[in-house]
C-alpha cells in the first residue's frame, strides 16, 4: 500500500515544530507500524535527509516506550501499543497523522520523543515496598487471597505508556497512579506504608503538573493493557482515608 504520513517535527525542547508531508511506497499489510517508520526513515537517510526520531525498544507490546499519537489516538486504532499495530490496520491511500505525547509533564525532546521522567519520580515518592536486605524469605511465608492477588497482578501489568495521560482531556496520570497503587495496595507486602505512599505519589503527580481525573475514561480506553477504571476510585479512596489519619 502506499501512505501519505504527516509526521511532527521538532528539533528540540525549546524549538518550533512543524508538520512535514512524506509519502511512503510498498508498505506490506504485515509490518508493524514501527517497522513502516523504520523503511520512512531508511529512504529519508538515502536522500541525506535527517531521520525522525521516535522511541522504541522490546517491540513486543511490553515495555511501552512505542508511545505515539496516530490520527488523534494514542497507539492508534486498535486497543496495543504502536510496535504492536500493523499496517493492515489501515488501507491503501491512507493519510496518517503521527503526533507525539500532548501533555506538559511530558515535554518533546526531538520530533515523536518525549519525556517521561514525570512518571520515574512519581514511582520514586512511593511507588515501591520498603523491605531489608538479607536472604529470601519462603514466598508462602506471607499468604496472600486470591482474589488480591489476582487484582495484583492485572494492576501490575501497567507498563507505564503514558497513553492514559495522552488520552485525557485533563492529561491526568491518575490511571497510571491508581495501577501502581492498586497493585502494592492489595498485598500484605504494601500495608504498612500504605498511607504514607498514596500521599506521597498524589502530591508529586500534581507537582508534576498532571490534572485532575473528571471521570472521562478515555485512559481506560486508550490503555493498551486495558487496566479498568476502578482502580482511580480505589486510588481517591485510599487518599480520603490517608488525609483523615494524618
Amino acid at each position: 500500500m502506499n501512505l501519505t504520513l504527516k509526521i511532527w517535527r521538532q528539533d528540540g525542547p525549546s524549538d518550533a515544530g512543524r508538520f512535514e508531508t512524506h509519502h511512503v511506497t510498498d508498505v506490506s499489510e504485515d509490518m508493524s507500524f514501527l517497522e513502516m517508520l523504520d523503511v520512512l526513515n531508511e529512504d529519508l537517510q538515502g536522500g541525506a535527509k535527517e531521520p525522525v526520531a521516535f522511541d522504541s525498544d522490546c517491540r513486543e507490546g511490553i515495555c511501552g516506550m512505542c508511545s505515539l499519537m496516530i490520527n488523534g489516538m494514542a497507539h492508534g486504532p486498535e486497543v496495543t501499543t504502536t510496535c504492536q499495530l500493523h499496517m493492515r490496520s489501515f488501507k491503501d491511500g491512507d493519510e496518517i497523522t503521527i503526533e507525539p505525547w500532548r501533555a506538559a509533564p511530558f515535554p518533546v525532546l526531538r520530533d515523536l520523543v518525549v519525556d517521561r521522567s514525570s512518571f520515574d519520580r512519581i514511582i520514586q515518592s512511593g511507588g515501591y515496598i520498603s523491605v531489608n536486605t538479607g536472604a529470601a524469605t519462603e514466598a508462602n511465608n506471607i499468604p496472600v487471597r486470591k482474589e488480591a492477588a489476582d487484582r495484583a497482578f492485572d494492576a501490575a501489568t501497567c507498563i507505564g505508556c503514558g497513553a492514559c495521560v495522552a488520552a485525557c482531556p485533563n492529561a491526568s496520570g491518575m490511571l497510571f497512579m491508581g495501577a501502581k497503587i492498586a497493585h502494592l495496595g492489595e498485598l500484605p507486602q504494601g500495608q504498612p506504608e500504605r498511607d504514607a505512599r498514596v500521599v506521597s505519589m498524589v502530591n508529586q503527580h500534581d507537582f508534576e503538573g498532571f490534572g485532575g481525573c473528571t471521570n472521562i475514561g478515555e485512559c481506560a480506553a486508550a490503555c493498551p493493557k486495558e487496566i479498568p477504571l476502578d482502580v482511580i476510585s480505589q486510588l481517591n479512596k485510599d487518599f480520603r482515608k490517608a488525609k483523615k489519619h494524618a
